[in-house]
């Protein structure tokens, strides 16, 4: 009980700073209420930094040809908010979000992909179950594995079990996978002319875990270390562009009771806040 009237003495506080236009954002009490802050940011996994990667030495298209909002979820790229529960399985559901989007440029067909699948059966590629993981050792599975099942037939149990992948069922491929350069500009090329992109934030704070609107800037956010991983489906500006209330919107796997029916705006050319850019990656299906 003291630590949800904590916690909601904290949120209320923040949002009456936020009526003054302190932070541009407000937080509301959610799910998370009855965690401590230690509890919460034990929840967080270890996202492991790629080692050898393969980039795209320049943005090869000039950011001025670039749409200046762009959004995956309204063309029938994103498949709906799932919730992640107690499994540290962030990772995969950012993967899946990205094969499902490139999956439906390819087929036209928008297929819930199988998180579970990812979970059990990544090991050899380093990735660890509901512990920690990242999208980059997710889409090597999917590559030498030579597929993907379906959440229908290969659902989520938010616990790791043994490697139960039948071929048969597979529904998603993948040809390559490409990691970004952790530069803000790469990764809105990306987002803008490949689909959704996997990456990873630190989201080891309050304001993040009682996020519910706005665009969400952190003071204290990382840049360089990331905790929990997301989608990037698109990005956008608030007010007039010349403003600068720039932002990502993401998608989170902690349902759609969380931030915006589930996703996030976070501020964009900020210096990278959060580390939005630093662990981008992204499959791609010829």
């Amino acid at each position: 009980r003291l630590v949800w009237e904590e916690n909601m003495k904290m949120v209320k506080m923040h949002n009456g700073e936020d009526a003054q236009g302190r932070h541009g954002f407000t937080m509301e009490m959610n799910a998370f209420g009855d965690m401590t802050a230690e509890e919460y940011r034990s929840m967080m996994t270890d996202i492991p930094v790629p080692a050898a990667t393969k980039v795209k030495s320049e943005p090869n298209t000039l950011l001025d040809d670039l749409p200046k909002s762009e959004d995956w979820t309204k063309k029938g790229f994103v498949t709906p908010v799932r919730k992640q529960g107690p499994c540290g399985s962030c990772w995969a559901f950012a993967a899946t979000g990205a094969i499902e989007g490139q999956m439906f440029w390819k087929t036209g067909n928008l297929t819930t992909l199988s998180v579970q699948n990812l979970v059990d059966c990544s090991k050899p590629q380093g990735n660890n179950g509901c512990m920690q993981g990242n999208a980059y050792r997710a889409y090597k599975y999917v590559l030498h594995n030579g597929g993907l099942e379906a959440e229908e037939t290969y659902p989520y149990e938010a616990k790791e079990g043994p490697c139960r992948y039948n071929p048969e069922n597979s529904r998603a491929y993948i040809t390559e996978f490409v990691t970004l350069p952790a530069n803000e500009d790469y990764l809105m090329v990306a987002v803008a002319t490949i689909g959704p992109v996997s990456a990873a934030v630190d989201a080891s704070h309050d304001s993040f875990r009682f996020y519910n609107g706005g665009i969400y800037h952190e003071p204290n956010c990382s840049s360089y270390v990331t905790n929990h991983a997301v989608l990037v489906v698109g990005y956008g500006f608030e007010g007039n562009e010349t403003d600068g209330n720039n932002y990502w919107l993401i998608k989170n796997s902690w349902g759609e009771g969380w931030g915006i029916n589930g996703y996030m705006k976070i501020a964009k050319d900020r210096n990278n806040h959060c580390a939005i850019a630093s662990f981008a990656s992204f499959p791609n299906i010829f």
